[in-house]
C-alpha cells in the first residue's frame, strides 16, 4: 500500500479591510426592504414620520434651460432615490414657465400622474423641487400616494449617511427645520386636547377649562424645544472644531479642502492620495463626516488633506445652514481642490452648483485647483472639450492612479510658501529642527559641512525667530 503525502496548504493572509469598507459592508447589509405599502390611510396621529421609499414615480417641473438641462435633472433625482433605497419606475417633465401654486404641476398633469401611479403600483411620488405645505397636501390627496420633494429625499439620504454624533445633529436639525411648517394631522389630532366649554361650565374640571391645546401645536413647541438643543449642542462642537482648527494654523502646517459635486470621487481621491481608507461608494452623499488626513509633498513639506460633503444642485438651505461649521473648513483652508466628475453629461453645470456653495460659506476667495476625475470613463470628445475649457486643470483618474502624481505636484506647487527665507548652519545634533524644517517649511538648497548641514530654507516667522542663533 502506497501513502500517499499532501502538502500543506499555506493560507495567505489577507489584507485587514480599511474602516470605508467595513462601512460599506454594513451599510449594503442594512438596505430597505422593498414591498412595504406607504399609502395614505386614516392616520390619527400628528404626520411626523420618516420616509419610506420603495416603488416611486418621478415628476418635474422644466422652467428654463434646455431639454438636456430639464432631464439631466430628473436623472439625477432618479441616482438620489436609489441611493435613498426607492426603485423609480417612470418619470414625468412639464414644460411650464413657473410651477402651478397649488399643485406644483397642471391640473392636466396632475391626472396623468395619478394614472401612472395607479398603472405602475407605485407608492410615493417625488417631484423635482421643493414643494410648500400646501402644494404637499393638495398632491397628496389627488393622487393618493405619498408625495415627496427633491429636498426631503436629500435630507433621507443624510440621515441614514450620517455617522459621528456632529453629522447625526446636524442633519436632525435639518430635518427638523424643514418638517416644522409642514406638520399635518389628520382626525382626532385636530381636536382639542384640554379643556371645554369656557366660562362656568362644569367641562373636564379644574385646569381643563378653556380653549385647551391641539395635538398639533403640542408637537410644534416640543420640535422647537429640540431644535434649541440641538443648536446649543452643535454650537458647542463648533467650538471643539475652532479649537482643533487654531491649533492647526498655529503649526504652520498648510490645509487644503477637497470639495466638489456629490459622487465625483472625492474620497477616492483622498485614498489615492494619503491611503485614508474611507469609505467609497458609487452612490451620491456616500460620506457626510469630514476626513482629515496629513501627507507630504516631494519636497517634504507636511501638509492636511479634508474631504467635504458633497454638494448637487439647489442643495437644501436647511443643510448648509445645519452642516455651516463643517463647511467652514473649506473657507479656513489654504488650497481647494476642486473635484469634478469628468464623465458626467454636464461637468459644467457641476462646476456651477459647487462654487455657489462656496460663495455662500465666503469660500469663493480662497485659491482653486481643478481635478477632472473619471477619465477612464470620459470619451476622447469630452476630455478635449473639458481641456480647452479648463486648461490649468488636472486630469486624474482616481480609479486606475493615471494622473495622480501630476495631481501631488500640482498641490505642492499652490501650497502657501513661508514667508521668511534665511541660511542656518545646524549642529548635526539638532536633527529635531531639521526635521521641523522640512515638516513646515521649504528647503530650497541643503549642504553638509564639517560642522554640521547649511540648508537654505523658507519658513514662516515665527520658526525664523527660534533659528536666529543659527543664522549663517
Amino acid at each position: 500500500m502506497r501513502n500517499t503525502y499532501q502538502a500543506p496548504v499555506l493560507e495567505l493572509d489577507e489584507p485587514d479591510p480599511t474602516t470605508g469598507e467595513l462601512e460599506l459592508e454594513e451599510r449594503h447589509s442594512l438596505r430597505r426592504v422593498a414591498g412595504l405599502s406607504t399609502e395614505l390611510t386614516d392616520i390619527t396621529e400628528v404626520e411626523y414620520r420618516q420616509l419610506r421609499l420603495e416603488r416611486v414615480v418621478l415628476v418635474g417641473v422644466w422652467t428654463e434651460g434646455s431639454v438636456e438641462d430639464a432631464e439631466n435633472s430628473l436623472t439625477e433625482l432618479a441616482a438620489l432615490a436609489e441611493t435613498a433605497g426607492s426603485q423609480v419606475l417612470e418619470g414625468l417633465i412639464q414644460r411650464r414657465s413657473r410651477p402651478d401654486t397649488a399643485t406644483f404641476i397642471g391640473r392636466g398633469k396632475v391626472q396623468e400622474l395619478r394614472d401612472a401611479v395607479v398603472a405602475t403600483g407605485a407608492d410615493t411620488v417625488i417631484c423635482d423641487g421643493e414643494l410648500s405645505p400646501s402644494q404637499l397636501r393638495n398632491l397628496e390627496q389627488q393622487t393618493k400616494v405619498k408625495v415627496v420633494d427633491r429636498t426631503a429625499l436629500i435630507l433621507d439620504i443624510f440621515a441614514q449617511h450620517a455617522k459621528s454624533k456632529e453629522g447625526k445633529a446636524q442633519v436632525e436639525l435639518a430635518q427638523l427645520q424643514y418638517f416644522l411648517p409642514r406638520l399635518r394631522g389628520w382626525g382626532e389630532s385636530l381636536s382639542r386636547q384640554g379643556g371645554g366649554a369656557g366660562g362656568g361650565s362644569g367641562g373636564g374640571g379644574v385646569g381643563t377649562r378653556g380653549p385647551g391645546e391641539t395635538k398639533l401645536e403640542t408637537d410644534r413647541r416640543r420640535i422647537n424645544q429640540r431644535i434649541a438643543k440641538l443648536r446649543r449642542e452643535i454650537k458647542a462642537m463648533r467650538t471643539v472644531r475652532q479649537t482643533k482648527r487654531s491649533r492647526r494654523q498655529s503649526s504652520g502646517v498648510p490645509s487644503v479642502a477637497i470639495a466638489g459635486y456629490t459622487n465625483a470621487g472625492k474620497s477616492s481621491i483622498l485614498n489615492r492620495l494619503t491611503q485614508a481608507g474611507v469609505l467609497v461608494e458609487n452612490a451620491l452623499f456616500a460620506t457626510l463626516d469630514p476626513t482629515t488626513r496629513r501627507t507630504a509633498a516631494e519636497d517634504g513639506r507636511v501638509y492636511t488633506l479634508s474631504d467635504t460633503v458633497g454638494f448637487v444642485r439647489h442643495l437644501p438651505h436647511q443643510i448648509v445652514e445645519a452642516f455651516r461649521s463643517t463647511l467652514e473648513e473649506v473657507s479656513y483652508s489654504d488650497l481647494v481642490v476642486h473635484v469634478v466628475d469628468g464623465s458626467h453629461p454636464d461637468p459644467e453645470g457641476q462646476v456651477s452648483a459647487v462654487r455657489e456653495v462656496l460663495a455662500e460659506v465666503n469660500a469663493d476667495t480662497i485659491p482653486e485647483l481643478l481635478v477632472i476625475n473619471k477619465m477612464d470613463a470620459a470619451d476622447e470628445e469630452t476630455i478635449l472639450r473639458l481641456k480647452r475649457t479648463w486648461p490649468d486643470a488636472v486630469f486624474v483618474s482616481a480609479r486606475s492612479g493615471q494622473g495622480i502624481p501630476e495631481l501631488h505636484t500640482a498641490i505642492a506647487e499652490r501650497l502657501p510658501k513661508p514667508a521668511v527665507e534665511l541660511r542656518v548652519l545646524l549642529p548635526y545634533d539638532r536633527g529635531d529642527l531639521v526635521a521641523r524644517i522640512h515638516r513646515s517649511g521649504q528647503v530650497l538648497q541643503t549642504r553638509h559641512l564639517d560642522d554640521g548641514t547649511e540648508l537654505r530654507i523658507r519658513v514662516d516667522e515665527r520658526l525664523a525667530g527660534e533659528l536666529e542663533s543659527y543664522r549663517n
